[in-house]
């Protein structure tokens, strides 16, 4: 089930979110609302529910959440984009890697 997180998740938020891919979350995050939405199968999903809440698409960017790892990984096909200087799954600017992190990990850690 695919959540928009304004705010630091519940426990049961987080098991709804895992229940597609069951060990880790793919995630889209508004880096510059601060928000994400976890749970869909594919990234493009989590990006769909962020654009219907009002986010911009040059704002999002998608990663997975490791819970029982607590990592961050920073690939999904919604990061190509070529007229923001990304040609790769990758995040490549640092800023906004560690932008996505900081997220991830204030909404979805320590659960």
């Amino acid at each position: 089930m695919i959540h928009v997180i304004r705010e630091k998740a519940t426990v049961s938020q987080l098991q709804e979110m895992l229940e597609n891919l069951s060990a880790y979350i793919k995630v889209a995050v508004d880096i510059r609302q601060g928000i994400l939405a976890g749970g869909g199968i594919l990234h493009v999903d989590c990006e769909a529910m962020l654009l219907e809440a009002g986010c911009r698409q040059e704002d999002i960017w998608g990663a997975d959440w490791i819970p029982d790892e607590r990592e961050v990984r920073f690939e999904a096909l919604i990061n190509i984009r070529p007229r923001q200087d990304n040609r790769s799954l990758k995040i490549q600017n640092p800023v906004i890697r560690a932008k996505v992190e900081q997220i991830v990990r204030k909404l979805l850690e320590g659960i």
